[in-house]
């Protein structure tokens, strides 16, 4: 039967991407899109859309909940943080629709600085990290992290690196946070203050069922999108990323997630980062909702992780015998503009001539006459 899905914030680059991942191979979808951006909704893949009121208008959830029952929905899906929160609280008119894990891991995984401390109290890899209670408490945070510089400087919530800078000394950190304060309005004690982690750069994305886990998968970051106008020079969109088989980082996730709740169900995406003993260390989870790169998980190796979501939300039975499908090599590319590529490291001079070697060969033959 023909699974019918409502996305939230259609029209974003991780709901058409989304949409992507469930239309390869077989077992039809319809997606139906919304968004309170008419705008956005004219950049949908969806097969249908609706325009709805902002999530925090009071008429939001039963604006959805119509929306579920006039195109006979089975599942309501969030592609951002926000959606999977608003979604969460409103599980007494929706929850027949949802797929999300239980409201107390949303909330703990939204706070990266308490996830972070959950973590490290019981024995998992993160990095050491400080609250930042008010500007003078920062030059006590960079004393208690040691003499290591530079520091990682973020916000404690968010997406996508928010107001995240490598700072070296107290005043670095001072002049950033108060930027974001007079410019964004977003409060000093939003900021967490963290070792550096100057390694490499994971991401890994799994689906559980009831406890169980069923699908892993693993990935590495090697350049990201907007590098040149990020501060940071980093981001958590890969420009362009690699499959990897790397069983430590799968042995790390999911004894956070096992931590965080014991009967864990839906989708969680772990951001994780090598520190300077190579040891990954995880710096967020993502809790209820995919990757924006998820469809390097969705069009590589056996088990198409988006559709197995769908399978498992709507208690239909998937037939997987080892949960870390595991296929490296695999390569995918992302600009701005245009649909994420992916391909197989052997593909890699497809259809490209090396002009740089063919003329220096010319050079040489000439020079030899």
């Amino acid at each position: 039967m023909t699974a019918r899905l409502l996305f939230t914030n259609a029209g974003n680059a991780p709901s058409n991407n989304l949409a992507r991942s469930l239309r390869t191979g077989d077992g039809p979808v319809f997606i139906v899109g919304c968004n309170d951006d008419q705008f956005a909704l004219k950049k949908s893949d969806a097969d249908r859309h609706y325009l709805v009121p902002p999530a925090n208008h009071p008429e939001w959830a039963e604006t959805l909940q119509w929306i579920a029952e006039t195109e006979c929905l089975d599942l309501i899906i969030p592609t951002v943080d926000s959606d999977v929160d608003d979604l969460s609280r409103a599980r007494n008119r929706l929850g027949e629709y949802l797929f999300l894990p239980r409201a107390s891991v949303v909330d703990i995984c939204r706070d990266k600085y308490r996830l972070i401390e959950l973590l490290r109290s019981n024995g998992i890899d993160a990095p050491a990290s400080y609250p930042v209670k008010d500007m003078r408490h920062i030059t006590g945070i960079f004393r208690q992290l040691g003499g290591k510089r530079p520091l990682w400087c973020r916000v404690r919530s968010g997406a996508g690196a928010l107001g995240a800078l490598p700072v070296r000394t107290p005043e670095h950190a001072r002049g950033w946070i108060r930027y974001w304060k007079e410019m964004r309005g977003i409060p000093v004690t939003s900021f967490v203050l963290s070792e550096y982690l100057p390694g490499r750069d994971f991401g890994c994305q799994s689906l559980w069922k009831d406890g169980e886990l069923v699908l892993i998968k693993t990935y590495e970051r090697l350049s990201y999108l907007g590098m040149g106008s990020q501060p940071s020079q980093v981001s958590s969109v890969a420009a362009l990323a690699k499959t990897v088989v790397e069983p430590k980082i799968v042995d790390t996730c999911v004894r956070a997630i096992r931590l965080l709740d014991a009967k864990a169900s839906g989708v969680f995406s772990v951001d994780l980062k090598e520190n300077t003993r190579g040891i990954p260390c995880i710096t967020e989870i993502n809790a209820g909702r995919f990757s924006s790169a998820t469809n390097i998980f969705d069009l590589v190796g056996k088990h198409n992780m988006a559709k197995t979501f769908v399978r498992l939300a709507r208690d239909l039975p998937v037939d997987i015998e080892d949960s870390y499908d595991a296929a490296p090599d695999w390569y995918m590319l992302r600009d701005l503009d245009g649909a994420p590529r992916i391909f197989h490291a052997s593909d890699f001079s497809d259809n490209i001539m090396n002009a740089w070697q063919a003329a220096a060969s010319r050079r040489g033959r000439l020079k030899a006459i």
